[in-house]
């Protein structure tokens, strides 16, 4: 049957993938969680164990009924189906005759004559099966033959989503019960899932992930609607012109831009594979940079490889003369869980996105309670693994930004963005709009300003910082940057992590934060030798100089006192200076120091970072 999205075109290039990195006949379990027709899942049957899934209950009936077809002799039932309903012209005036054929509708999806020959098929169908005559392999079976030969007779352009207003020729031909496809060979372990993939991937125990899920806003339960009420056999009720059943149930928010980003950000994150293929359309919402973007965050960079394959697209008259087709091929190998590191959305100065394995790496397993006392773009907090995580900073319209993607909805955050972006026409290298939008949050009272509407704005701010006047007015310049793909995965990634997260968020002076016993302290203070804008002490909030650093080193000290354990992330040199009494601090109080060697900052100089430990190693 034709099938939007059908893979038989690509399947010598993905079993090539898949011998090349060695995966065939290994014993390994393949989930295809989009299976549709089952064409993926069928070439391979002989090569894995097999689990398979569809929203939709016809696809997972027809997918099984191909791939089960070599198991099904009818022993049971004592004689030929096939030679049974294509002997006899029995006919049956059922839902299908009275809702989707001018026998008693307006509807042309099938002659009177075909359309009570379905219906009598599916009865009979349905009879064997509740007279125990029928194995379940058997009665998924003839349920494919049944759709099979049904496509053979409609009267449609290839999908049910309406029906034509003149007899296509084939239309007009008496149906025969015919047999579906299939590769003679046997299959090991099938399971069956009739489910949304978004709501069993954590549950389902697979080694290959293989992905193909919608491009486009197309709802592949309105396109086939009647094929999924034939298998259903429930008599809905419907609408009157396509006579499509209720399609709520059935909707996919695969077909959703960006709904389909985040279910793919948690997918990817949540999938027991070890390995993931994913089949993709340049037609699709999603970009091959965001695609990329979010597989090499789970998945090891060096294993990533994406091929582009050309292909003839289906085409109506509508479509014809449009721009070149083709299929992307992605494929990656999953990291461990320890392995994965988040990014902060925020490009915030001092940021430790690049250490944080680092840090990681130095951190106590037994950590109970984090405490990130200067939590900033909180690139170390969202990646310890602690039963809770403390968030605080000084600046409280940061900690208001952090918040933000725990306190709202992602997808209903993105949405907001791109009203901002409309309303005020933000795009990149658009000065004009930028002050534009810059100018009306300032203008708002500071209990109006919305944390969504600040992030919006300084994605097209210079270099993406956040910097403030005294007045607590955001003042960062015009910038050469945009709400990118690269920016919408890592808030798409961080928003849903930092949700599964238990924290407590808190904006002060890092000294009134309660630490208690149980409690681990990690500290990433303004440096001595690196001042930035935020805390030079001309935004409204505290500075740094060689005073509050003593009191820093005394903090410290207090917490070794009461043998609570601390990290501290400092700089022990820049531009030829050394800190010398961050040396002598170290070695009189015997603190352990990691040399993390010469790290890059934003703005393109290196400074030689360090971390500080009051306990061993």
């Amino acid at each position: 049957m034709r099938y939007l999205g059908n893979k038989e075109s690509i399947m010598p290039q993905i079993e090539s993938l898949l011998k090349s990195k060695g995966l065939l006949d290994r014993g390994l379990t393949f989930f295809d969680a989009f299976c549709g027709t089952g064409t993926v899942a069928e070439w391979l049957k002989n090569q894995f164990n097999l689990i398979i899934n569809d929203n939709l209950l016809w696809s997972t009936v027809y997918a099984r009924g191909r791939i089960c077809a070599t198991n099904c002799k009818f022993d049971i039932l004592g004689f030929d189906p096939f030679e049974y309903f294509n002997s006899f012209k029995d006919s049956l005036e059922g839902f299908i005759y009275n809702n989707y054929s001018p026998g008693n509708s307006n509807r042309m999806y099938f002659t009177p004559e075909n359309a009570g020959r379905i219906d009598f098929f599916r009865q009979k169908i349905e009879e064997w099966k509740e007279n125990n005559l029928l194995t379940e392999d058997e009665y998924c079976y003839l349920l494919a033959c049944l759709i099979e030969s049904v496509s053979d007779v409609s009267n449609t352009a290839g999908v049910y989503g309406a029906f034509l207003k003149k007899w296509d020729s084939r239309a007009l031909k008496p149906i025969v019960f015919d047999k579906v496809d299939y590769r003679n060979c046997q299959v090991g372990e099938l399971s069956v899932y009739n489910d949304k993939i978004e709501n069993i991937i954590e549950d389902i125990e697979c080694d290959i992930l293989y992905l193909d899920p919608p491009y486009t806003q197309n709802q592949y339960g309105t396109q086939y609607h009647l094929l999924e009420t034939l298998i259903l056999d429930d008599n809905p009720s419907i609408s009157a012109v396509t006579g499509s059943r209720k399609t709520a149930p059935m909707r996919s928010d695969w077909s959703k831009n960006y709904k389909v980003h985040i279910l793919f950000d948690k997918v990817i994150a949540k999938t027991k594979a070890k390995y993931i293929i994913f089949s993709y359309n340049n037609d699709g919402f999603m970009s091959k940079e965001f695609i990329e973007a979010c597989l090499k965050r789970y998945g090891i960079p060096e294993t990533y490889k994406c091929k582009k394959i050309s292909y003839k697209k289906y085409q109506n008259w509508k479509s014809k003369n449009a721009k070149e087709h083709f299929e992307y091929l992605f494929y990656i190998e999953k990291k461990n869980s320890q392995d994965i590191v988040y990014e902060s959305p925020l490009n915030y100065i001092g940021s430790k996105a690049r250490i944080v394995s680092v840090i990681k790496k130095y951190l106590p397993n037994d950590c109970h309670r984090f405490c990130d006392v200067f939590g900033g773009g909180f690139n170390v907090g969202i990646n310890v693994h602690a039963e809770e995580v403390f968030y605080n900073d000084i600046n409280y319209l940061v900690k208001e930004l952090i918040q933000s993607f725990v306190k709202y909805d992602t997808y209903d955050y993105i949405l907001y963005m791109k009203k901002v972006e409309s309303k005020f026409g933000l795009e990149k290298k658009n000065g004009e709009s930028y002050l534009k939008a810059r100018a009306y949050y300032n203008s708002l009272p500071k209990e109006k300003r919305d944390p969504r509407l600040l992030f919006t704005i300084i994605l097209y701010g210079y270099q993406q910082q956040i910097r403030f006047n005294s007045s607590h007015d955001f003042n960062n310049p015009v910038g050469m940057r945009w709400f990118n793909d690269k920016v919408l995965e890592k808030m798409i990634s961080f928003s849903r992590r930092i949700k599964e997260k238990k924290c407590v968020f808190l904006s002060g002076d890092y000294q009134e934060v309660s630490i208690t016993n149980e409690t681990f302290v990690y500290m990433d203070p303004p440096y001595q030798l690196t001042t930035g804008t935020y805390n030079d002490g001309k935004r409204g909030f505290k500075g740094w100089n060689e005073s509050l650093e003593k009191d820093l080193f005394k903090y410290a000290d207090d917490l070794t006192a009461r043998n609570i354990q601390f990290m501290l992330s400092y700089v022990i040199e820049h531009k030829g200076q050394v800190n010398k009494n961050l040396l002598k601090w170290i070695d009189d109080n015997n603190y352990n120091m990691i040399e993390l060697g010469d790290i890059l900052g934003i703005s393109g100089s290196r400074r030689k970072e360090v971390l500080i430990i009051n306990y061993d190693l």
